[in-house]
């Protein structure tokens, strides 16, 4: 996948410099935030992405050598190329949601991402929950959409019963269909909770994953 590729080189090394701190999590934020606003200072940048200058300037660095951004005295845009890659992003992740606390998550702070069709690559949750630790998560729940209902992987009864307003809640912010995986994110920062949530969700999508279900 094409949009998998250019994130993973803008997380990889230009030598004969040290490798990037920054994730391909980063990544993503900075390209939707750079969406979002329109245009973004890079100090602003940093601190919305909670890195420090210097890797924020890698990060910008990289992102213009990939043709993603364009810089003037107006700040960073998202070039034409840009603006593909993420509206190419919305065609298989949804936007990260902020959820409530509740049984079927595992930290202060919970942030949801949809993954598009990818139920059949899901095996147990653990390697999404092991993702979204390495991350700096404390750990991640996995969904699957499956028979116009929520189901944890492998789990037989009805996780949420008794619990209508949280799935409530996921189903009409996230609109689910068949086959579809929503993973939650759980951290003490909201930031963390995001990251888990999308490295996990990237770790679905890459071919690796598929070829071991």
């Amino acid at each position: 996948m094409e949009i998998l590729e250019i994130i993973e080189r803008v997380t990889g090394k230009i030598a004969p410099g040290p490798s990037p701190i920054f994730t391909e999590a980063h990544v993503i934020k900075a390209l939707e935030e750079i969406s979002a606003q329109k245009s973004v200072g890079r100090l602003k940048l940093s601190k919305e992405l909670q890195l420090g200058e210097g890797a924020a300037r890698t990060l910008v660095k990289h992102l213009k050598n990939e043709g993603l951004i364009e810089i003037s005295k107006l700040g960073i845009t998202l070039s034409e190329h840009g603006r593909k890659l993420v509206s190419s992003l919305r065609t298989v992740t949804s936007e990260a949601v902020e959820v409530p606390s509740s049984s079927v998550t595992v930290g202060p702070f919970n942030v949801a991402v949809l993954v598009k069709g990818m139920a059949d690559v899901v095996k147990y949750g653990l390697e999404q929950r092991d993702v979204a630790i390495m991350a700096g998560a404390k750990g991640a729940t996995t969904l699957i959409f499956y028979k116009n209902k929520l189901t944890m992987p492998n789990v037989k009864e009805d996780v949420f019963k008794g619990k209508v307003t949280i799935r409530d809640f996921l189903l009409s912010r996230l609109s689910p269909k068949e086959g579809d995986v929503i993973i939650i994110g759980s951290a003490d920062e909201k930031i963390r909770a995001e990251f888990g949530a999308k490295m996990a969700a990237l770790q679905l999508l890459k071919p690796s994953s598929s070829s071991g279900k």
